[in-house]
């Protein structure tokens, strides 16, 4: 069987560094291993406009942005097949057969469907198509035949979901569907880097993100005004580092050359950990240090960007090319569910 990829990210914004730590990075390092047949990247406007539905302007604006992050990365058009989400006509006729194989409780009981929304406090007025959100993206793992969905921590729910589908679909209608796994992040500080407040999760809605395309002074502003340890007010202070936002990007970020080349004077984390933990240590020196690491990695990314910026005809021609051929691996996975749901009229009722 081949080793497909499906993965995506919703154009409500530029990508962030939590995306680029949480499924990004991975995503290019997936891509170069030569390990996988085919590579689908989505740009998943059809999920942004379920609580977006009174302003597509947003979403529009942003797939650009989003293709340009993906290219910025090092998403290749050459290994990996970018494509827009609405384009694929198969994916919402997937998604109404879906609907029929889960119930409402089940997926009120998705945490992921759960905490998106709290977050977006929509209380009793829930959009239907935000709600049945596990069943559309359900439709666009398995439309790919997909194997392998790298995603962060939080989409755990999401997987196993379809996972759900994709067993009970191949027990009424036979062997049909590829039961996909998930690939977290190897590194795991990288399975959810919270925002630079302190928040549990880095988000755009909550203006608590270092976006990838940002100058080099807006970064520096954000990493050194990040929440630290409260506790921690005076250098000689022993600090805590558990929960410490900067102390988790550094986990993400930081490699033993970084240590080598901006902080000569300690081995590695573990050193920079015990001295903090033990007091003497401020929280101005570690986030110049965060700043130094964040920088360093960010400016290949930015370079790449606005090379793309300069060739926006190019990325749309990138996006149209990715697009078609997306729709002629989903057309022939839509032939097969018909086929196996008895609903090819045309081509069985006279067979």
């Amino acid at each position: 069987m081949s080793k497909i990829i499906l993965t995506g990210d919703r154009p409500t914004g530029r990508l962030h560094v939590g995306h680029y730590v949480g499924s990004l990075k991975e995503r290019v390092a997936l891509q170069n291993s030569g390990e996988f047949d085919k590579i689908f990247i989505m740009v998943a406007d059809a999920q942004a406009l379920t609580d977006n539905a009174e302003h597509p302007e947003k979403v529009k604006n942003n797939i650009l942005q989003v293709a340009m992050d993906y290219l910025a990365c090092g998403i290749d058009p050459a290994k990996s097949t970018i494509f827009i989400q609405s384009a694929i006509p198969q994916l919402p006729e997937l998604t109404v057969y879906y609907m029929n194989l889960v119930t409402v409780a089940r997926v009120q009981r998705n945490p992921t469907v759960k905490a998106e929304i709290k977050m977006r406090e929509f209380e009793a007025s829930i959009p239907v198509g935000f709600f049945c959100y596990p069943i559309s993206q359900a439709a666009d793992i398995t439309a790919f035949r997909a194997t392998t969905v790298p995603a962060g921590e939080d989409q755990a729910p999401m997987i196993e979901q379809c996972r759900e589908i994709v067993t009970k679909f191949n027990s009424i209608y036979g062997e049909t569907l590829v039961l996909p796994e998930i690939v977290l992040p190897s590194n795991s500080a990288c399975l959810r880097l919270p925002g630079i407040d302190g928040k549990a999760k880095m988000s755009k809605s909550l203006g608590n993100c270092i976006y990838l395309s940002e100058d080099p002074e807006q970064i520096k502003t954000k990493v050194m005004s990040m929440f630290t340890d409260p506790n921690h007010l005076r250098v000689q202070d022993p600090g805590k580092v558990e929960g410490n936002p900067v102390f988790l990007y550094l986990d993400a970020f930081s490699t033993p050359e970084y240590f080598a080349e901006f902080l000569p004077e300690y081995a590695g984390m573990d050193e920079l950990k015990a001295h903090y933990q033990r007091g003497g240590l401020g929280d101005v020196k570690v986030k110049k240090f965060l700043n130094n690491v964040i920088q360093a990695e960010l400016a290949p990314i930015r370079e790449r960007r606005k090379y793309w910026e300069g060739r926006l005809p190019e990325v749309l021609e990138i996006l149209k090319e990715g697009t078609r051929v997306a729709e002629a691996a989903a057309a022939s996975t839509m032939h097969d569910v018909r086929h196996a749901m008895q609903i090819d009229y045309f081509e069985s009722l006279l067979a």
